[in-house]
Order: structure tokens, then sequence, then C-alpha cells
């Protein structure tokens, strides 16, 4: 386990007061490695609070560079990031919060057998992508890897977020809740949405990441919570593994 030195104690002192978190949370967090794939309106919170929470190691999947119309809600990047690489873009943001983090990032679309070596021995991995066809590969992998995933999408004035935490039996997966056959993709440049629906979402990712890593409290598992940002309700609804499910049945 990671010594913190004085400065760094300082600098997490919040975290490590807390109950059931500690020097021994903080160390888990140090040890981790978290993958966040999609650095837009849910990747953006999600890796900027992950990094300034202490997470040990981030790698930065996308393949998109930044544009104007990015900025009402993708927070990591800012207008001098225009045109650059959004990997690159949030490499930067992320440690000038914390210098300390080891950022990956890999600039391209990854196929099937390169998901699947990423998260071979990730800690947990981040869905912040808007489409279906990336979503379903990405879950593919991690039950492949049985590794956590928390999936989160937000679309006008609504956010979901769920886990799966693929490393128990009982888990459901992402194809359990959608088909992957039956499923039309919606995303923000065609339908809208209001900025902070992805902040709320995106932050709640990383929230849930940490509660995985450090072993706290109870984590979505086999949970959908669904936010509506124009009445600022939540409901859930409890989800179960598919016994006919294509992708996680074996």
């Amino acid at each position: 386990m990671t010594d913190f030195n004085d400065e760094q104690l300082l600098h997490y002192s919040r975290q490590i007061m807390l109950p059931h978190f500690g020097i021994e949370g903080q160390q888990k967090l140090q040890a981790a490695h978290v993958v966040i794939m999609g650095l837009g309106g849910l990747g953006s919170p999600a890796a900027m609070y992950l990094a300034a929470a202490g997470v040990g190691q981030l790698t930065l999947v996308d393949f998109d560079n930044v544009d104007n119309s990015n900025l009402q809600r993708q927070i990591i990047h800012n207008t001098a990031s225009i045109g650059q690489s959004k990997v690159s873009s949030a490499k930067s943001t992320l440690l000038s919060i914390n210098p300390e983090t080891g950022i990956n990032c890999i600039n391209k679309q990854l196929t099937p057998d390169e998901l699947n070596d990423l998260f071979h021995g990730a800690d947990c991995v981040i869905d912040g992508t808007d489409n279906f066809s990336s979503r379903f590969q990405i879950n593919r992998a991690c039950v492949t890897q049985k590794v956590p995933l928390v999936t989160a999408a937000a679309i006008q004035y609504e956010g979901h977020i769920s886990v799966f935490d693929l490393r128990r039996q009982d888990s459901a997966c992402y194809a359990c809740l959608y088909s992957e056959n039956g499923e039309e993709n919606t995303n923000c440049s065609d339908n809208g949405i209001l900025a902070p629906v992805v902040g709320i979402i995106g932050s709640m990712q990383a929230l849930e990441a940490i509660k995985l890593i450090c072993a706290l409290g109870d984590p979505l598992r086999n949970r959908l919570l669904i936010f509506d940002a124009l009445t600022m309700q939540w409901r859930t609804m409890k989800l179960s593994r598919d016994s006919n499910c294509q992708v996680c049945k074996e």
C-alpha cells in the first residue's frame, strides 16, 4: 500500500477523515486503474472528480476532437482546446487538477480485442459514450473481463445511471437491459441536452466508481436510477439478470 507524505495527507484529508473510508480508502484509490470511455458531457465530470479524489491511474479513450459546440457541457475542455484531440485536452485539465494522477490517452476507436486487452486488470470502466453500438461493445468486454461497469446516458432533461458489477455471478449486464438488436440511437446533437444534467450524472458515475473501488455503501448494482431535471425527481428500477441474455448467460 502507498505511504502518503504530509502534503498528500493534507490534500486528501477531507476524504481520509470520512467514516468507513480512512487512509485505507485513499490507498485503494491510489492503487486503482479506471478506464473512461468517452470524454464528453458524462466523461468530463467523471474524470475530473476521479483525478481530484486521487485515483492513481486513468485511461482516457476518445477518438474525437474538441468542437465549439462541445463547450456548453463538456467542462473538461475550454476554448483553447478547440481542434485538439479530446484525450489530450482532458489530460491537460486533469494534470492541472492533480499532477500525481497517471494519465494514459488512447486517441482511436478500439476493436473488440483491443477493448478486452485494455479492460484486463482494470478496477472499473466508466462508459460515457453516446451510442448503443459503443455501449454494447464496452459491455461485452466488461463481461468477458469481469470488470465492473458504470454506465450512464443523458438526453434533453433526463439522465440514467446504472452499475453492472460483473465480478458477481448475480449481476445483470447492459444487454440484459437493452437488446443489442432492437435499440435506436438518440444523441445530444439530434435532441439537445441541458448542460447540468450531464454534470449531475457524470459526477454520479465517479461516485459509483469510488464506492466500488473502496467497497463503500451500496452501489447501484442491478438498479437503474432515472433523473428528471424538470421535476427534480428520481426513480429507481430494479434490474435482474436475463437468463436468456446472449452476452452474459454463458
